[in-house]
């Protein structure tokens, strides 16, 4: 398995919250390679299932597959797009940007800014612009814009799937495309064991950005004994405390908060110790604001841990992650797997 190929086919794929079928859709085939029994349901969510014998516990693996964007508002009679976000977009990296509007079809689109010379003199210089002050320019005329992008269409900020020096990529999406990545390691380590201890579920959820919706609702359906989360959390850079995030190429961080259980977080530690997998903790307040928080609380609760993959500049078109960190989360996982039920 070639994790960075695999990434970047991950984040190529358009996929805004509530739009997700392109990223379903490349998942879904990444994910039929080990579970037969894989679909995407009415929601987007993609689930599939390893393994049928019903006397073993049900362990459900979980990372989203949306990612953030902006939706078109309305249409102004010079083609200028008005848009409002769609997840927790970083404004202050909007401007002069390239963008891509899923309108009738794909069309290419610049967010307006002020010349420097202007802004200046304007005393608009340095300041972050207000989502109600951005507009997107296509280049079309008012007609042709309204006929092609109808309200509501959505859109993505362009970006460059990048390597950076040996093991690092930059690209846009690798939240959480990274954490579905490492699933995908995860499986690919154990398609040769027999006699695994759990049945596995696999759900790549939608809309997490907006809500963790998916995960409640395919959760709940699929009701399992136990669940891990995936996600991307902090990592170190220039100006950003070390007391308040995880290093790049230390391996996954565990987390621990009052949302998660607390018995799966210490066996993670223990296989980490064992098994020489590097690795870091996150302890967090009461929740941990990622899928984990709303599987624990699915039917009569669920026993949830997290493993997050460390990741620079998260909701801009620049994320930084880490290939081994990648890797280690699949492989972290693959041996609490293999350990067996609690």
């Amino acid at each position: 398995m070639d994790t960075v190929k695999i990434l970047e086919q991950l984040c190529a794929a358009a996929g805004v919250s509530g739009a997700e079928f392109p990223a379903s859709a490349a998942a879904l085939g990444l994910l039929g390679k080990y579970a037969e029994k894989a679909e995407i349901d009415a929601f987007g969510n993609v689930i599939g299932y390893i393994g049928d014998d019903m006397s073993k516990p049900l362990l459900l693996l979980d990372a989203h597959i949306d990612r953030i964007g902006l939706i078109v508002t309305y249409v102004d009679d010079d083609g200028f797009l008005k848009v409002s976000k769609c997840g927790g977009i970083d404004r202050r990296t909007l401007l002069a940007q390239t963008v891509t509007v899923y309108g009738k079809e794909p069309i290419k689109g610049i967010i307006s800014t002020l010349p420097p010379h202007v802004a200046q003199l304007e005393k608009h210089s340095g300041k972050s612009a207000k989502l109600d002050d951005i507009v997107i320019d296509t280049g079309l005329s008012g007609e042709k814009a309204k006929e092609l992008i109808p309200q509501g269409s959505l859109v993505t900020v362009d970006g460059v799937f990048s390597r950076l020096g040996e093991n690092r990529v930059c690209t846009p999406a690798a939240d959480d495309r990274a954490g579905v990545a490492a699933l995908l390691h995860t499986l690919e380590l154990l398609k040769n064991e027999k006699g695994l201890p759990f049945r596995i579920a696999v759900q790549f959820a939608a809309q997490e950005e907006v809500g963790c919706r998916g995960a409640v609702i395919s959760t709940f359906n699929i009701d399992p004994d136990y669940a891990v989360a995936v996600d991307v959390s902090f990592a170190q850079s220039k100006g950003v405390e070390a007391s308040k995030a995880g290093k790049l190429g230390k391996g996954p961080m565990i987390g621990i908060a009052a949302s998660l259980d607390r018995e799966m977080f210490r066996r993670f530690v223990d296989i980490a110790k064992e098994k020489d997998i590097p690795y870091q903790i996150e302890a967090m307040g009461g929740s941990s604001g990622t899928d984990a928080d709303g599987i624990a609380v699915s039917r009569g609760g669920v026993r949830t841990g997290l493993v997050s993959i460390p990741q620079r500049y998260m909701h801009t078109p620049c994320e930084v992650v880490e290939i081994t960190d990648i890797e280690n989360t699949g492989r972290l996982i693959a041996e609490f797997i293999k350990k067996g039920a609690m």
